[in-house]
């Protein structure tokens, strides 16, 4: 098993361990012993897969278990599911000892948690990412958002879960892309700050995850205790998601998260090389990367549909917006630029003009 300590405002342990998932109940009914029952959040596909599995672990351990499940998608991510869930919370008579038990990928994290964080001002929530991405990055630091038709993530606080359990086995079961969606993230940090992870990426990591969730999930763990409230260093996690974010909103969240930081993160390094702020190996190593993780690498919107969708996004100060650019190899910059420079920036990283 490998476990990460994360010391923010709340300290908990990233638990990785293959074939711990029929495990869940001890685990936290050891975190929270006066809880007496628990809301099991996941979402539709990942319910049939995994939720019985679950919901036993829980039941074992001497929890009532509720059971809340939504679409599956980015759809579901919204103010109306958060409250229909908020709704349940409150028939279900859960208490400020009881806790969610979020089951899922990320909407289902980042939707649980927000409920967690609000209902009765605050009950625990344990998080069990079940894709790629959320392991490595949505489960663990503390944010927790829902959508709104003018962008994404933009409702929503900041609130530490209680503990987190990865189970690598349950990614056998991904769908291809839903995994190749992970590796996006999984690349992302490795150009922001971690050389030897990139090195590590030249073979695939498929067959046998746990070292690479846990340096991932390490190297997003130094940034939040450094900067939990994201007013600074822990910006550097969004790496390709100013770009990425206009990306999925323009499709309509038909392009994927992960597919949208592929195409945001190399947009970036391209416009970082022409305005001479990066080395211009990084570009060409990156879009190798990316292809050899079957990530895409073309932008199919136009620059300045880019920058207007890149208007609602939360890194924005009034005219001036905070660009994650890569420098050189394992080493990005935060670096500010006024609102009406991003249409070129886009442009000259490969957007459409």
């Amino acid at each position: 098993m490998e476990t990460v300590a994360v010391k923010a405002s709340k300290a908990y342990q990233v638990e990785i361990e293959n074939g711990a998932l029929p495990t869940l109940g001890t685990r936290v009914a050891s975190l929270l012993p006066r809880a007496r029952q628990a809301m099991l959040v996941s979402d539709s596909t990942v319910a049939a897969l995994y939720g019985e599995t679950a919901e036993r672990a829980l039941r074992e351990a001497g929890l009532r278990v509720h059971r809340f499940t939504f679409p599956s998608g980015e759809a579901s991510k919204t103010p109306e599911t958060l409250c229909t869930l908020w709704n349940a919370l409150a028939e279900a008579g859960l208490s400020r000892t009881d806790c969610i038990v979020a089951l899922g990928g990320g909407v289902v994290g980042d939707l649980s948690g927000f409920a967690a964080a609000t209902y009765l001002r605050g009950i625990a929530c344990y998080q069990v990412p079940t894709t790629l991405l959320a392991m490595v990055d949505s489960s663990v630091g503390g944010k927790t958002a829902v959508d709104l038709p003018a962008g994404k993530n933009l409702c929503g606080t900041f609130s530490q879960p209680v503990g987190v359990l990865c189970d690598p086995l349950v990614l056998k079961t991904l769908p291809f892309r839903i995994y190749a969606d992970g590796c996006a993230e999984v690349i992302k940090y490795g150009y922001i700050g971690d050389p030897t992870l990139l090195q590590m990426l030249e073979t695939s990591f498929i067959e046998a995850p746990e070292k690479v969730i846990a340096r991932c999930v390490a190297n997003k763990r130094d940034v939040v205790e450094a900067d939990e409230h994201d007013n600074g260093a822990r910006q550097l996690l969004n790496l390709g998601h100013t770009g990425g974010h206009a990306i999925e909103r323009l499709s309509d969240f038909s392009i994927s998260h992960g597919e949208a930081v592929a195409i945001g993160m190399l947009l970036a390094a391209k416009g970082a090389v022409a305005k001479g702020l990066c080395t211009p190996d990084v570009p060409t190593h990156m879009e190798k990367m990316l292809q050899r993780y079957s990530l895409p690498i073309r932008c199919p919107y136009g620059a300045d549909a880019m920058a207007e969708a890149a208007l609602a996004d939360k890194k924005r100060r009034g005219g001036e917006i905070t660009l994650v650019l890569p420098k050189k190899l394992g080493e990005s910059v935060l670096v500010p630029m006024p609102v009406t420079a991003l249409a070129d920036f886009f442009a000259a990283g490969g957007a459409k003009a």
